[in-house]
């Protein structure tokens, strides 16, 4: 009992406790969160440890010195004592996906500081026996939970170990030169804007927002109007497309690799490249392209694409990985961990406006970077299938739709984006039509889900006034928007019947096999298909 109550143990258990919204993501039986990394597992475990080392020393030293009786020692206990129970609250939000609103947030934590500094202004020392009892209880508490503790700092190590080899680039398919029986006839862009609505799109648009990117493309497309998600959420939704089969779940394995789990059969099964339309693209002929945010395309999916890119940064681990060119220049590698250690604090800490900045500015970083690997893989006329996810309408705000320029100041709303979204189908246009391939090429443009208003984003820090009026209250409509232009196509067409997303590799195959050549074809496709 002894060694439980040790200062070291004590100090070990609350340093883990503390900082248990870095580790527990590392530690996760799912490895969602490795799963996404873009960067080496160092980047994340090591600046991690660094933090959880360095508030294990600061605590012990201050629980050494607490050892001794007297007042140290109480406004040592007392601050622990008092401070621990928000510190859990605020953790158990973070993980529970149960955010705490920035004011009741503040609340508490004013609460637990006034109730310590009356302790301290009131104390009597008839106090003490009373608090010494409490504090032994807390002490042994606190040694159980440093065993725990141990359990997870190993399974951290394991894990990270693992994962070493994470984000190694892996070598992509390589193109074949293609013979003059076997061209691909279309060249296929499916552009996919991530949390695009369908409603906020084309049906109860916001007054006063233009969408002229989006008005051109359905007068000579066909719009679906009742489209169903595979899902809403990204990393359920893209391999359901990707695959044809329904998802409800997926898993990571330490190294990043997928799994998942059949909506239909209830059975797991890896995730396979060879059996998405990726590989029915090379099947006929085509050279394949991806540039994405958000999943690991370049780690999944290379062994069926020609030319890959992807990004993601995130969040509170922000995107200041030890091995990127953002810190080499100013520091060493010792030098950089220790400072991205330092940039996860501000995260953990959670001040609002330093975290929201923080987001928009990699929201923009990642649009930014999407965007230009598109461009880049666009020019290259070899490349006749193209799949893009780009980062918009996604919220939080990151652009003003008034000054046409991107925004971290926090006042942007789920309408601007959709105004950026606008901008890039709208460069994305000009593009083909300079090089003279709009009218002959078939365009998916979807929404991998719909604006997630009443499920996630009205309970988060960054719901604008604009957005509570743009969601009608904070309903929650789920279609997506689904639209297809095939080649040549000059009218506009609806089809109004229900139409589920997860069909959008097969509609790709009926395309590609030159199944669905007219808008006549692919209703009459849908009919068959419903």
């Amino acid at each position: 009992m002894k060694i439980l109550t040790h200062p070291a143990m004590i100090a070990f258990g609350v340093a883990t406790l503390c900082l248990l919204t870095l580790i527990a993501p590392l530690v996760s039986l799912n490895h969602t969160a490795v799963y996404h990394l873009h960067g080496s597992i160092s980047s994340i475990s090591i600046p991690v440890l660094l933090n959880l080392f360095g508030l294990w020393i600061l605590l012990t030293l201050l629980l050494l010195l607490a050892e001794r009786p007297g007042r140290l020692r109480i406004v040592i206990w007392s601050s622990l004592m008092m401070g621990l129970p928000w510190v859990l609250l605020k953790g158990y939000s973070v993980l529970a996906l149960w955010p705490i609103p920035h004011k009741p947030r503040l609340a508490g934590f004013s609460a637990c500081l006034i109730g310590l500094l009356l302790l301290w202004v009131l104390w009597k020392p008839t106090f003490l026996p009373h608090f010494e009892r409490v504090q032994r209880l807390v002490a042994t508490m606190l040694g159980f939970s440093a065993l725990s503790s141990i359990l997870i700092l190993g399974q951290l190590l394991w894990f990270s170990w693992q994962a070493r080899g994470l984000n190694q680039p892996r070598p992509l398919h390589q193109r074949q030169l293609l013979s003059s029986t076997h061209r691909p006839r279309t060249r296929i862009v499916w552009v996919v804007l991530d949390e695009l609505s369908y409603q906020q799109a084309y049906e109860r648009r916001f007054p006063g927002l233009e969408l002229p990117a989006f008005d051109r493309l359905a007068a000579q497309s066909t719009l679906f109007t009742q489209t169903m998600p595979a899902a809403n959420y990204t990393e359920k939704v893209i391999p359901s497309l990707m695959t044809g089969i329904q998802i409800d779940r997926i898993k990571a394995s330490a190294d990043g690799q997928l799994m998942l789990h059949n909506t239909a059969t209830k059975i797991w099964q890896s995730f396979d490249p060879h059996q998405t339309v990726l590989q029915d693209a090379l099947d006929n002929g085509y050279s394949t392209a991806i540039a994405g945010w958000y999943n690991p395309y370049c780690r999944i999916l290379a062994s069926v694409t020609d030319r890959c890119f992807w990004t993601f940064y995130p969040f509170p681990a922000p995107g200041l990985y030890a091995d990127q060119p953002i810190n080499s220049n100013l520091f060493g590698p010792a030098r950089r961990y220790f400072f991205v250690a330092l940039s996860l604090l501000p995260g953990y800490v959670h001040h609002a406006d330093w975290n929201a900045t923080l987001r928009a500015q990699f929201h923009i970083d990642e649009q930014e970077e999407v965007s230009a690997a598109a461009s880049e893989f666009m020019a290259d006329s070899s490349v006749d299938f193209l799949f893009l996810h780009l980062p918009v309408p996604h919220p939080e705000g990151i652009y003003n739709r008034k000054t046409s320029r991107t925004t971290t100041s926090g006042d942007s709303s789920y309408i601007d984006n959709l105004a950026l979204a606008d901008r890039y189908l709208a460069q994305l246009r000009l593009g083909l039509e300079q090089r003279g391939e709009w009218d002959s090429s078939a365009i998916l443009v979807m929404g991998d889900h719909s604006w997630r208003t009443q499920i996630l984003w009205s309970k988060q820090d960054g719901w604008t006034p604009e957005d509570q009026a743009a969601s009608h209250g904070v309903q929650f409509d789920d279609r997506p928007v689904y639209i297809v232009k095939l080649p040549n196509q000059q009218q506009g067409v609806r089809i109004n019947d229900r139409f589920d997303a997860v069909r959008t590799r097969a509609l790709l195959d009926g395309i590609m096999s030159n199944r669905i050549k007219t808008p006549e074809d692919l209703a009459a496709w849908v009919r068959h298909e419903n």
